[in-house]
């Protein structure tokens, strides 16, 4: 054990491990960092992260930084490696509340420097890389997870190779990876193929893997659960609501609601939701099917190119996040998605296609009487309207194959006549 009582887990066994340089137990499980809760109560406070809200402090300007204790107790300011990162927005609009049908907030984690959550979590395990002096970072990404390793990764002066599923990446994000220096390789297979490979690549040439696998990915993704309560002035909502590909933000939301329940720091336990999208949903059709593991979908399909997964690898620890929390998963159309974008974008928010999952997920949990009107219901956007600009304009354009947009907003051509105009206003 560390001296400051903090450890690697297996999520399964609950073996321990000394923190090193491991992304998976000795027997392939993940790992999660377990601290010494003990210790961590005489220390921390809301008080404390209240007093360093707003610092222009190094490092707890960062609204992941801030709760440096429950991130990475061990990292030194000279490993952390931050732009900053977190403080995202949390918004209501009366246009949001009415689609839902309940008291809906929309927490925007497109609002962070690369324009999605996995900034929260990147910029923590490449504190990690940076402390364990490694040189070169990958990761297998359908786009936002690359955007913000070869962001981060540059930031750090590391190397960074993503492995991208062929043809499945929209081109904002993959803008992003190549313009901040990674090197791009593009995988014959989707995103399932890519996530083995560079699995093995890692093992095999050095590489630190930087996938939610790795544990302090989680641990910066904890955050927004942390951020989120200190801007409702401690006050846990009913609901938080949340996309789910690879589920490491569900396995982050639990994670982040049972430390802050043992630190005394939490009023009640919200109940976390898991959305995934119809063609893409094995975690939606095991919890559904009472099934005790998981059966990847092998042709995963979906508009939502962010959880495009068929075969997520934190599925074990979202399970128990649902049943922890008493909370609830499930599946939506394409239709329903962008129909969801539509309404988060006419609100003046924007979010790309996999972020409206949640708020399409919320509407369809209130219609079922999951979740009830009266509740406070916060719906995670976990990236910016830009990373997929395309599927926004062909919705509007009607041009999204199988999809009738309810909302759709197109252009119109008219002549330069003051006429025409005000014709078309009328």
């Amino acid at each position: 054990m560390d001296s400051n009582g903090v450890v690697f887990k297996d999520v399964v066994s609950g073996k321990a491990y000394p923190i090193e340089d491991r992304v998976r137990s000795d027997e392939g499980g993940l790992l999660e960092v377990s601290y010494d809760f003990d210790a961590l109560r005489e220390c921390v406070s809301k008080e404390l992260f209240d007093k360093r809200l707003g610092s222009r402090t190094f490092p707890y300007g960062s609204g992941v930084w801030r709760f440096r204790e429950l991130i990475h107790p061990l990292a030194e300011d000279k490993h952390i490696v931050s732009r900053p990162e977190g403080n995202t927005n949390l918004y209501a609009h009366q246009k949001l509340k009415t689609y839902v049908g309940a008291s809906a907030a929309a927490k925007h984690e497109g609002e962070n420097p690369t324009g999605s959550f996995k900034d929260r979590g990147m910029t923590v395990a490449i504190t990690e890389a940076v402390r364990l002096g490694k040189r070169s970072v990958a990761c297998a990404s359908t786009g936002n997870t690359s955007a913000s390793v070869a962001a981060y990764a540059a930031q750090a002066g590391l190397s960074s190779v993503v492995f991208i599923p062929d043809g499945e990446i929209a081109y904002g994000k993959l803008s992003q990876a190549l313009a901040y220096g990674a090197r791009a390789l593009q995988i014959q297979g989707n995103f399932d193929d890519a996530m083995r490979l560079v699995e093995d690549a890692s093992k095999q040439l050095g590489l630190y893997l930087l996938n939610s696998v790795n544990p302090w990915r989680i641990e910066g993704q904890k955050s927004i659960f942390f951020d989120l309560l200190q801007q409702r002035r401690w006050k846990a909502p009913d609901w938080v609501v949340v996309p789910a590909g690879n589920l490491g933000n569900i396995s982050a939301l639990g994670k982040a609601i049972y430390e802050m329940d043992e630190l005394g720091l939490l009023d009640k336990i919200p109940r976390v939701a898991g959305v995934q999208a119809e063609g893409s949903n094995p975690f939606y059709r095991m919890i559904k099917g009472s099934e005790q593991a998981l059966s990847a979908e092998e042709h995963p399909k979906t508009v939502a190119t962010a959880i495009k997964i068929g075969n997520p690898v934190s599925w074990q620890k979202a399970k128990a996040v649902v049943e922890y929390t008493g909370g609830a998963v499930e599946s939506v159309s394409d239709q329903e998605i962008m129909d969801a974008k539509a309404v988060v974008d006419s609100c003046g928010i924007g979010c790309e296609p996999a972020s409206a999952a949640s708020v399409a997920g919320a509407k369809k949990l209130v219609d079922a009487g999951v979740i009830s009107e009266s509740d406070e219901v916060v719906c995670v956007l976990t990236g910016n309207l830009l990373k997929d600009p395309d599927a926004t304009v062909n919705y509007h354009l009607k041009k999204l194959s199988g999809l009738s947009p309810k909302y759709s907003n197109a252009p119109v051509k008219i002549t330069p006549n003051v006429k025409e105009v005000r014709h078309y206003l009328a």
